[in-house]
């Protein structure tokens, strides 16, 4: 079955049994760690992480965010916490990171390759870190969420080359 595939299907059952946390409004966190478990299912030979912070032993770090402009104790770059990765511990196999937002924190990205926003965020992912795959995951709340039908979920869940 095709990445893409596999991350949509993960999806499509978090929406099946997780939709009481999103009319509940939930915190983010609570929902991405539940969309993990469903993405832990369909890749049961990696390892699938929430705010995983580590490039093997050391924080994770992106380049491309950091602003010379403002001082920081953190000279190497901006310490990042991807929403969830599907990876190997230890190792430089990294399949796929996950950033997700609810539909009504869903910001466009302003000035792509850019800015500073979740999807130019898995696109420095990629280059820095050999991502194979990126998605930008939208959990539909309140007036969202009662539209939502499986059939749409382009809209929900989308690829970042």
């Amino acid at each position: 079955m095709r990445i893409k595939t596999k991350v949509r299907r993960a999806f499509k059952r978090f929406m099946e049994v997780e939709r009481a946390l999103l009319s509940a409004k939930t915190n983010e966190r609570s929902l991405t760690h539940r969309l993990a478990i469903q993405v832990e299912r369909l890749f049961p030979q990696y390892d699938v992480d929430c705010e995983y912070n580590r490039d093997g032993n050391i924080p994770k770090r992106l380049d491309a965010f950091r602003r010379p402009s403002v001082p920081s104790d953190d000279t190497d770059g901006v310490t990042v916490y991807p929403d969830i990765i599907v990876h190997r511990r230890g190792q430089r196999a990294n399949i796929v990171v996950i950033e997700a937002k609810l539909s009504s924190n869903n910001l466009p990205c302003v000035l792509p390759q850019t800015c500073h926003c979740d999807r130019c965020k898995l696109r420095a992912y990629r280059a820095e870190f050999g991502y194979a795959y990126a998605f930008y995951v939208v959990f539909p709340v309140g007036r969202k969420l009662s539209a939502y039908s499986g059939a749409s979920i382009g809209e929900y869940v989308e690829e970042i080359e």
